[in-house]
């Protein structure tokens, strides 16, 4: 009950947000957030010192809609658990540093904020194709309204084409699922929307079905990421989103392509993963080069992180698709830290604009003088996202390339060309926002905010812990992508 109680409460704290008033729906919404990451912990612990019967507790499983073979399935394995744990960490992070942000309606953004999340942890613990389907697409629905009335100038023109772009995806997804349902139930048990079930029937299907279900779901998840050239929607939008949004949709709601990916696509149609992989690991290293060279010439700071934030996820793809234990656990690690680092950057993005009014890069300078702590601060987030040795970044980012380097020597060394271009665009940011002399503008800065303050120090505490001892996470990791590897190799 414990992963059924994990979606539950953030849907009644929804409720219950949207019916306050003023700020206080601010701090509920903070309140039941640090309830359900504590729950998460817990649930955590459950899953590494389980009884004799875990499933009482990991997993809910009963008959939603019969007459189809649905069922509200719900469970965690190492995989799952650190993505649940990632957005239940997150969310109230985000919500801690919109203190300063005074946001129309609150009650409406914030209760959106909680629905998001119950959306995100189902889309992670979901066993069943159906299920995982209606989460997916719930999840779409607050973060379009959230974009859309507190975004900035064009934020219908751009939220609708974002709101298109990954509706048009999830319907290809859509019919894809339909037709591995259709093929359940072959040995006379029934159809099924069944996790195990879907196993069963893509591996039973013919090459020829299986490109077309490869296909479908896989440009599902390119857009959801984004993967090059799927990731048109993807500057404008994080640009113009609210800070906050933009935190949800680069720290968590990407995570949701690449976690498909490995659920729901690698065990379901290996053998058109192992075809077609070098076409799609193709893509994900053009998007890498192309998303890095356009960062470096970025004038705004927070569209650079939003081009830098396409790069990763291109090399986080290409781990996934080199299908051996590196590349897949490095994935995964990799998630993680992506979405710690890039809620600081955003964070520090805001700050910024905040303070100062703008965002651009050749305005700035000498703010390391005005307050050293935030340099400090900016430089351990900067540092993660770059992969320096003994920070969360690094982890991840090794063992993807160790991974990519199994499957091909030479587009790991093309994929390689990220850690320098990725050193190139931070660091001559980093020099043009907080190093020289202060101008007249930058002089103006001042101390930041105390619950930004807390952020920060909470995610550089993250980063230096995990990448000084990540043990703990490839030690969840590891027995679940080698399960799903022996799974898919029977």
């Amino acid at each position: 009950m414990l992963i059924g109680t994990l979606i539950i409460l953030p849907l009644i704290a929804a409720i219950l947000v949207w019916m306050m008033k003023g700020q206080m729906a601010r701090t509920a919404a903070l309140g039941f957030s640090i309830v359900e990451f504590a729950l998460s912990v817990v649930t955590l612990f459950q899953l590494k010192h389980s009884p004799s019967d875990p499933r009482k507790f990991l997993s809910l499983d009963c008959t939603w809609i019969e007459s189809i073979g649905v069922k509200f399935s719900v469970g965690v394995d190492g995989i799952s658990m650190l993505l649940v744990l990632l957005t239940t960490f997150l969310v109230p992070l985000i919500i801690l540093s919109s203190y300063k942000n005074t946001y129309e309606k609150p009650n409406a953004f914030y209760g959106l904020m909680m629905l998001m999340q119950m959306a995100l942890v189902g889309v992670f613990a979901a066993r069943d194709g159906f299920l995982f389907y209606i989460f997916w697409e719930l999840a779409l629905i607050p973060i379009y309204f959230i974009c859309l009335i507190w975004g900035g100038e064009n934020r219908g023109k751009i939220t609708f084409k974002f709101f298109i772009y990954t509706l048009l995806g999830s319907l290809f997804m859509l019919v894809a699922l339909i037709f591995l349902y259709q093929n359940t139930g072959i040995d006379g048990t029934g159809k099924s929307w069944a996790l195990e079930e879907i196993y069963k029937a893509g591996r039973s299907l013919s090459m020829e079905h299986q490109t077309y279900v490869f296909w479908f779901i896989f440009l599902a998840f390119a857009i959801k990421m984004p993967v090059f050239p799927f990731h048109s929607w993807q500057p404008d939008t994080y640009v113009n989103a609210p800070t906050q949004g933009t935190m949800l949709l680069s720290g968590i709601m990407l995570k949701m392509g690449t976690f498909g990916m490995i659920r729901w696509l690698l065990p379901v149609v290996p053998g058109a993963c192992e075809k077609y992989a070098p076409i799609a690991i193709g893509l994900s290293v053009v998007g890498i080069l192309y998303a890095s060279c356009i960062a470096i010439v970025q004038k705004d700071y927070k569209r650079l992180i939003a081009y830098s934030s396409i790069a990763h996820v291109g090399l986080i793809a290409a781990g996934i698709l080199s299908f051996n234990q590196q590349g897949i656990q490095g994935a995964v690690i990799q998630m993680l830290s992506h979405g710690v680092n890039v809620v600081g950057l955003f964070l520090i993005a805001d700050i910024l604009f905040r303070h100062l009014g703008t965002r651009t890069i050749s305005e700035l300078g000498g703010i390391r003088n005005v307050n050293p702590t935030f340099s400090v601060l900016f430089l351990i987030v900067l540092l993660g996202s770059v992969a320096l040795p003994l920070t969360n970044g690094f982890v991840g980012e090794f063992l993807l390339l160790a991974g990519v380097f199994s499957f091909s020597k030479v587009i790991a060394g093309i994929a390689g060309l990220t850690v320098i271009l990725g050193a190139v665009y931070m660091l001559r940011s980093y020099q043009g926002i907080m190093l020289g002399e202060a101008n007249e503008l930058t002089k103006k800065f001042g101390e930041i905010a105390k619950t930004d303050k807390a952020v920060l120090v909470i995610v550089c505490i993250v980063i230096v812990a995990f990448g000084v001892y990540p043990k703990p996470l490839n030690d969840l990791a590891e027995p679940a992508v080698k399960l799903l590897l022996d799974s898919i190799k029977k």
